[in-house]
């Protein structure tokens, strides 16, 4: 039977996030900041949504080469499950690797370093298209003769693992460091120092990076996020605007050869007409400034009720899917990323919020009668619309009289 490991663990994670949020209070260390976190879990609720979509097609691709071109039959003993355990971290390694060297897959990957903080809702922030390609590192395992669920359950746990390293909590982990990816080492991934750019791509063991050469220790201060800020808290934009600056430069180069070159080539190179290759930026750290434009704090708790609806509503329809029919489905999926999208745009306070989040609570309202829930649901989603409508328009009411006082 396939069981989704990650979307069960979905409770646990966000009580681990809970513990380290109150350690962070208790020390006063400012590892959180509301916009920042909100925009890291809302990647991750879109990421599981959009992910409902295409895990059937990827899992059955491996299926498909497992059961018509596999060399062998292996049994499922003790030690095959090891080897397996060893084999899709070696693959790993490689697709995120690569991620890090090809554009194309870069302009994927790129959403889960966008984050200039580093806790542990930086985990949860993943692509909601990185799916479409990384499967495809893992074939090999499906030729040799691998168990479709026993890779499913593997390459499950080996992304459960990586949810607890990313965390400022834990310093160092004594000898475990030379062989696992710990907090220590993962943080070098993320940072946008170029002495940290492109290292430690590891997944469960850290050997690989020793192996191959991509290893680095944790020395210098971490500077967190990629070397262009994204400056925006807009969940859709943050999937799209590294391709965005692809087609851009593609467009400029007349020569198809450069083009392509665009797409395959590594972050930073660019045709010569445009300059040649770009290397990371020094940080200074004199002028460094995290993107953190100022919202109403009279906002705080609105989008904070709005974000817990997002939340509820995409945890529904991703616990019951398989019941739901696809009108349903698409409909759910559709009002969440659009709340989660609407709570960016109250944190960065855009002028086009205000037509947005009323379109997006009428929207409710007709979900919610066209789809024909239990007489119960109904009132009860009704009801939170109507308080949301009540509330957002006091708001706008508010900072109306504010502006003219």
């Amino acid at each position: 039977m396939k069981v989704d490991y990650i979307a069960l663990s979905v409770p646990v994670f966000f009580i681990l996030i809970g513990i380290e949020l109150a350690y962070n209070f208790y020390k006063k260390l400012n590892f959180y900041r509301l916009n920042d976190s909100i925009s890291n879990l809302s990647q991750g609720i879109g990421q599981q949504l959009t992910g409902i979509f295409m895990k059937t097609a990827l899992f059955f691709g491996y299926k498909y080469i497992f059961e018509n071109w596999r060399l062998f039959d292996l049994p499922k003993t003790i030690w095959i499950w090891i080897i397996l355990f060893i084999g899709v971290d070696f693959f790993y390694y490689w697709f995120h690797r690569m991620s890090h060297q090809v554009n194309a897959l870069w302009a994927a990957h790129i959403v889960h370093h966008q984050s200039e903080e580093y806790n542990l809702t930086v985990a949860l922030r993943q692509s909601w298209f990185q799916g479409w390609f990384s499967w495809v590192f893992y074939l090999p395992l499906a030729f040799a003769g691998f168990d479709p669920i026993m890779f499913l359950t593997l390459s499950s746990f080996n992304t459960l693992y990586q949810f607890w390293i990313h965390t400022r909590a834990i310093k160092s982990m004594g000898f475990l460091e030379y062989i696992l990816n710990t907090p220590s080492h993962h943080r070098v991934h993320h940072g946008s120092n170029p002495k940290y750019i492109d290292k430690n791509h590891a997944g469960t063991l850290i050997i690989w990076d020793k192996l191959f050469g991509t290893f680095q220790k944790e020395e210098e201060e971490v500077y967190y996020g990629i070397t262009k800020p994204l400056a925006s808290w807009n969940p859709f934009w943050a999937n799209l605007h590294y391709w965005d600056d692809l087609v851009k430069t593609a467009r400029q180069s007349p020569k198809i050869s450069d083009r392509i070159k665009v797409f395959i080539k590594p972050p930073g190179w660019f045709p010569d007409h445009l300059g040649g290759f770009q290397n990371a930026p020094e940080i200074d750290a004199t002028s460094y400034k995290k993107y953190n434009p100022e919202f109403q704090s009279k906002l705080t708790g609105y989008v904070l009720g709005q974000f817990l609806i997002a939340l509820t509503a995409g945890s529904v329809t991703l616990f019951s899917y398989t019941k739901l029919d696809t009108i349903s489905l698409v409909s759910g999926a559709v009002f969440t990323l659009c709340t989660l999208t609407a709570c960016g745009a109250l944190l960065e306070q855009k002028q086009w919020l205000v037509k947005f989040e009323y379109f997006r609570l009428a929207l409710g309202f007709l979900l919610v009668i066209i789809l024909k829930f239990p007489i119960g649901y109904q009132v009860i989603f009704a009801g939170i619309q109507l308080i949301s409508v009540i509330w957002f328009f006091n708001l706008q009411q508010a900072n109306r009289n504010t502006d003219e006082n």
